[in-house]
C-alpha cells in the first residue's frame, strides 16, 4: 500500500522551499525593526487554554481542534492558532511583571480540521505578532503599520485595509440585545451552529460562511452604530494614526473576526487574488484574553497572517522571492588529480560564499556537463590536468558560451 501525506497537509520541496526562506527572513527582519522579539511556542498545549481562550462558540473549538488524549491522559490539542499560545507563554514566563509592552514575533505552524482550500490546509503555516501591555491606539496601528509595510514588501499591492471595532464590555451588551431582537423571528431558519451561538456570542451569527444565513442577517443592526465613548473615541484616534502615516483603509462594519477574545479594534488585509477567502492578514485587539487565560488584566493586539495564502499571492503578483538560488559555478573534472584538486576548489569557492556545485556521481564529462545545464549553472570550468599543473582555468558562462581565462586565485573574485 502506498503512503501518502495526510489529507491537507503538503510538502514544501527543494523547488519552493527557497521561497518559505526569503519570507522568513524578511519577516525576521522586519519584526526587529518594529521592536519584536522572536517566541516559540511548543506545537501542542493543554485543550484547555483554546476552549478559554479562543472560545467554545467558534468554529475552530466546535468543529475544528486537532484534540486527543495523551498517555497520561491529559487532553492535548494541536495549536489552531498562535495568540493563545503566546498569552500562555507570556504568563507563565512572568513577563507581565517586566517592563511593558511586551513584543513578539513568531513563525508557527499551526492545525485545523477544515475544508482544504488555496492558500489554506489543515497543516498551515502563520506569520504573528503580539503587543501585551498598552491601552494606546499607537500599539495597534503600529500592528497594522507592520502588516501593510511587510505586504509591500513582499511586492503586494492589490490589496485592500478594512477597519472596524466590536466594541468592549460595556457597549457590546446594548449591541447584543438589539441584534438578538433582530434575529429572534428567524432564529428557526438559521444553522444549528448559529442557534448554539444566538445566546452565547450572536455576533458570530454575522460571520457565518452560509449563503442562507448570510441572507437572513442583512440589515442586521451593527456594532459600530452602537460603540460607548471610549470605544467612539479610539477607533477614531486609530484613523488618525492611520491617515497619519498615509494608509488608506476602508471602515468595514461587518468584520467580526472569527475568534472571541476581540475587542475593539478589528482588521483584515483583503484580496480578490484567492477566490472567496481573501483574507491575507487579519487581527485586532483583545484587551481581556490575558485575564482570562489566567494572568493579570492587561491588553493585547495583534494578528496572524498566513505563510500559504502569502506565497500564492505573490506568485499571482510576479515576485522573485529574492532572486536566483541556482549554482553560480559548476566545477568539471577530467582525471583523479583533477578530481582531489576541483573538490579543493569547490570548498574554497563555498567558503567564499559562493554557490557551487560539482558531480557527485563521478559522471563522464559529458554526463557532468549535462547535469551542469540540470542544474542550470551560471557558469562552469573543467578541470583537467593541464589545469592542475598551470593553475590557469577557463571560465565559461552558460547564458552566451563567453570564455574566460582566469587564474584559480582569481576565480572568487571573477565569479
Amino acid at each position: 500500500m502506498e503512503i501518502i501525506a495526510p489529507k491537507g497537509t503538503k510538502d514544501v520541496l527543494s523547488n519552493n522551499a527557497y521561497k518559505w526562506q526569503y519570507i522568513e527572513s524578511e519577516w525576521a527582519k522586519i519584526c526587529s525593526e518594529y521592536g519584536f522579539k522572536e517566541l516559540r511556542t511548543p506545537v501542542f498545549e493543554a485543550t484547555e487554554l483554546f476552549s478559554r481562550g479562543v472560545g467554545d462558540t467558534t468554529d475552530i473549538v466546535q468543529k475544528e481542534m486537532y484534540t486527543f488524549n495523551d498517555l497520561g491522559g491529559r487532553s492535548i490539542t494541536l495549536k489552531p492558532e498562535g495568540t493563545s499560545p503566546a498569552v500562555r507563554a507570556f504568563i507563565e514566563s512572568n513577563q507581565y511583571a517586566q517592563t511593558q509592552p511586551t513584543k513578539y514575533y513568531y513563525n508557527t505552524p499551526c492545525f485545523r480540521y477544515e475544508k482544504p482550500q488555496e492558500g489554506r490546509l489543515r497543516e498551515f503555516h502563520q506569520f504573528g505578532i503580539e503587543n501585551f501591555g498598552t491601552h494606546s491606539m499607537l500599539a495597534d496601528a503600529e500592528v497594522i503599520t507592520l502588516g501593510y509595510d511587510f505586504l509591500n514588501r513582499m511586492g503586494i499591492r492589490d490589496i485592500e485595509l478594512h477597519i472596524s471595532s466590536v466594541g468592549c464590555r460595556k457597549c457590546r451588551p446594548l449591541h447584543r440585545t438589539a441584534l438578538q431582537d433582530f434575529l429572534r423571528p428567524k432564529l428557526d431558519c438559521l444553522c444549528d451552529t448559529c442557534k448554539s451561538r444566538f445566546d452565547k456570542n450572536p455576533m458570530r451569527i454575522l460571520d457565518c460562511k452560509s449563503k442562507e444565513d448570510q441572507a437572513l442577517v442583512k440589515g442586521a443592526p451593527m456594532m459600530l452604530d452602537f460603540l460607548c465613548d471610549d470605544c467612539r473615541n479610539d477607533f477614531e484616534q486609530l484613523k488618525k494614526h492611520l491617515d497619519a502615516v498615509g494608509i488608506k483603509y476602508v471602515v468595514d462594519p461587518t468584520i467580526v473576526r472569527g475568534l472571541d477574545y476581540y475587542t475593539k479594534t478589528a482588521f483584515e488585509f483583503i484580496t480578490t487574488l484567492l477566490g472567496a477567502q481573501g483574507t491575507v492578514c487579519g487581527g485586532g485587539r483583545y484587551d481581556h484574553l490575558i485575564e482570562e487565560i489566567g494572568g493579570p488584566d492587561m491588553p493585547g493586539v495583534g494578528f496572524g497572517l498566513g505563510k500559504e495564502r502569502l506565497i500564492s499571492l505573490m506568485e499571482k503578483s510576479g515576485h522573485d522571492f529574492g532572486g536566483d538560488t541556482d549554482p553560480q559555478i559548476f566545477i568539471a573534472w577530467i582525471g583523479d588529480d583533477a578530481r582531489e584538486y576541483s573538490f579543493t576548489l569547490l570548498h574554497e569557492l563555498r567558503t567564499a560564499g559562493i554557490r557551487a556545485e560539482m558531480d557527485t556521481r563521478e559522471r563522464n564529462l559529458k554526463g557532468q556537463m549535462k547535469y551542469a545545464n540540470k542544474l542550470r549553472a551560471a557558469y562552469t570550468v573543467v578541470i583537467g590536468d593541464d589545469e592542475v599543473a598551470t593553475g590557469e582555468l577557463t571560465l565559461k558562462n552558460m547564458s552566451n558560451s563567453e570564455q574566460t581565462k582566469v587564474r584559480r586565485e582569481e576565480l572568487t573574485d571573477a565569479i
